[in-house]
């Protein structure tokens, strides 16, 4: 018989958590733990006050270990990785995290908002006095002679303060417990509990740093920004050129007083800057535009977050959160955000990185140029191998277009990634009918066919070329809705998905019913009536499923049925009722199903023996013995994937000293 143990701890460390992450913060010599909450099959939650001395009970640390007892918590891998830090071993296995699951659901992130979300009432709720509560006893405190020069606050410090705290840990294992049983009825599935676990032990290992780099372009970065900001205040007088509003009053002065006194200036913002740049022609105005986008290349601030995250054995951990990206299941950067590095071009890249490491500024200007840029295209490399190690880079090709031309069955796409796999090209060549052999890279029918497979497939129209960057790339304005109109009419199987997709979940949500699109897709309305649990679902070809809070079916503009759900709005982090349509759910989707296949992959590269580090979007980064074959790995992710008959993977690969771009 399976029991159920729900567990919240409170701890402290002189680490700052939000910047250090749970790994380098739970390692600190001085980390703690203060309060351990439980409660075991629902009984009432019980507080054991470790650090005022109490012990657990006798039975509870056999049941952290006992594989007949799973352990809940919400993000389980923080009271995982914290308790065996602190010499209570228990294994992963038997692990439940509930923030992964309401992640699963549809939910978002954080007990509180998810509670709210749910419309738990507000006594079995998160308490709102936890952050007041933390600052005080998880965190160093500024020594005072109010404080009688502390430098921490310990229960007897503050007293009254210390029971509310207890109350607020029991009140976390409360508020836990609710969501759990609220989302029982919507199970995990196994695979997706193994997946976690697999995520939690590559995070934990983690990945080396380069800290001489990172040190060395921090000191390189201070440098420059010290001289930028003394050419910027010399040429125009400001006290802080890096200041907004005061470059933007210098600007519009300067423009009045020369030749380009028409130009607009609504702000001075990456896209104006860059704007500015290719219309005015004052040297001094364009020199302060070209500072600003040297001081505003914020990239160069994730050395810095390296530097915080970074462990005593040189390695950083906890850079992915799984489920971190709502709704589709993908993975989400954090700390460094390895999802979102700056490419690198720079050749040759090794001597970029020993003139960084030696802060020979005057030889990065001298071979390349502009050093923002050069360190920004750095950082990559600063995630590093351990010794007698390389990483193995393979990522799969296109996989997006090859999961869309599956899922939609538009065959001439499938034919393509069955033979040269040029889908730019072939898109040209389907979209203006010219002859494939007769589109070169570099050609501007080519050009067309890139910017619509990577803007279109989603239901997308000249704004969403645009958002592309197909002005940016020498298209115009005027030829976007041809381009568009052309990309359709050669991919009408996709356009038709659009719509079955979007009639698929209209019928489910008004009329209860599943139903099935093209060979895979099953949209149903799933409710809990006991709990007031209202989703609409889409099952993907691997058995998980997508959800959707509290769908509603209305009438829109032109009395079309306009489909709704709630969830977190990411413009405004909120979470409110949002709209959705055929291209946005064939998007979720082919994003999911993407995932998915990475996910696979990954499980199985690491059944065969290699040690994944970090994977980013459809890349995984192995760290392997020097030697090592890629060509094994490659064949292994390019396996047909079992529930996806048809689906044509192709991963392409190299192996490198430190991570990079091929």
């Amino acid at each position: 018989m399976l029991h159920h143990l729900s567990i919240d701890i409170e701890t402290y460390s002189p680490e700052d958590l939000k910047k250090t992450g749970l790994y380098r913060y739970a390692m600190h010599p001085d980390f703690a733990v203060l309060l351990l909450a439980y409660s075991m099959n629902r009984q009432p939650v019980q507080v054991v006050d470790l650090a005022q001395g109490e012990r657990l009970p006798a039975w509870l640390p056999e049941a952290l270990q006992d594989p007949n007892v799973l352990r809940h918590a919400y993000n389980a891998a923080f009271e995982w990785f914290c308790l065996n830090r602190a010499g209570l071993v228990t294994p992963l296995q038997q692990w439940r995290c509930t923030m992964m699951h309401g992640l699963y659901c549809g939910y978002t992130i954080g007990l509180g908002p998810t509670g709210e979300a749910m419309g738990i009432p507000q006594d079995r709720r998160k308490l709102s006095t936890g952050k007041s509560l933390i600052t005080t006893f998880c965190k160093p405190c500024k020594p005072a002679k109010s404080n009688g020069m502390r430098t921490r606050t310990l229960p007897h410090h503050e007293p009254e303060k210390w029971q509310l705290f207890k109350t607020y840990c029991a009140q976390d294992v409360v508020a836990e417990m609710d969501i759990l049983r609220r989302l029982s009825a919507f199970p995990v599935p196994e695979s997706e509990q193994r997946l976690w676990e697999l995520d939690c032990l590559m995070n934990a290992h983690g990945v080396a740093v380069d800290g001489e780099l990172v040190a060395s372009a921090l000191h390189c970065s201070s440098v420059t920004t010290f001289d930028l900001m003394e050419e910027a205040r010399a040429l125009s007088g400001l006290d802080n050129p890096n200041s907004g509003p005061q470059l933007k009053k210098w600007l519009e002065d300067a423009l009045e007083d020369k030749e380009d006194q028409e130009i607009d200036l609504p702000d001075v913002t990456k896209a104006t800057v860059k704007t500015l740049l290719g219309r005015v022609t004052d040297d001094n105005i364009r020199r302060m535009l070209e500072i600003r986008q040297e001081l505003a290349k914020t990239s160069v601030k994730k050395y810095a977050a390296m530097q915080a995250a970074v462990c005593a054995d040189g390695r950083v951990r906890g850079l992915l959160q799984h489920y971190g990206a709502n709704r589709t299941g993908r993975w989400a950067g954090r700390l460094v955000q390895v999802q979102n590095l700056p490419q690198n071009h720079l050749e040759p890249l090794e001597a970029a990185r020993r003139y960084v490491c030696a802060r020979d500024l005057e030889a990065v200007r001298l071979v390349y140029g502009n050093v923002p840029n050069t360190l920004s295209q750095l950082i990559r490399t600063a995630l590093v191998p351990s010794p007698g190690c390389e990483f193995l880079v393979a990522d799969y090709s296109a996989i997006e277009a090859r999961v869309i031309a599956w899922l939609a069955m538009e065959q001439w796409r499938m034919d393509v990634f069955a033979t040269h796999g040029k889908i730019y090209e072939a898109s040209a060549s389907q979209m203006f009918g010219v002859p494939i052999d007769e589109i070169k890279k570099g050609s501007p029918l080519r050009q067309k066919g890139k910017v619509a497979e990577l803007a279109l497939g989603y239901q997308g129209g000249p704004g969403a070329l645009i958002k592309m960057g197909a002005l940016d790339q020498g298209l115009t304005e005027e030829e976007l809705p041809d381009i568009v109109r052309r990309w359709r009419e050669a991919n009408r199987r996709i356009v038709g998905l659009w719509a079955m997709l979007e009639r698929g979940a209209v019928a489910a949500v008004k009329e209860g019913i599943p139903a099935q699109v093209n060979r895979c897709i099953i949209f149903a309305r799933e409710s809990d009536q006991a709990t007031g649990q209202d989703f609409m679902t889409i099952q993907l070809p691997s058995g998980r499923k997508l959800f959707y809070a509290r769908p509603k079916v209305e009438k829109g503009e032109y009395d079309r049925d306009q489909l709704s759900y709630w969830g977190m709005d990411q413009s405004t982090k909120k979470w409110s009722q949002m709209p959705t349509y055929g291209g946005r759910l064939v998007e979720n989707c082919v994003q999911a199903i993407a995932r998915d296949c990475l996910a696979e992959a990954m499980q199985r590269v690491v059944a065969a023996g290699y040690r994944v580090v970090f994977h980013v979007h459809d890349e995984l980064v192995i760290e392997a013995p020097v030697g090592t074959q890629l060509e094994p790995v490659l064949e292994l992710m390019g396996q047909p994937v079992p529930w996806a008959q048809g689906l044509l993977l192709r991963a392409d690969g190299y192996k490198c000293e430190f991570y990079r771009k091929d």
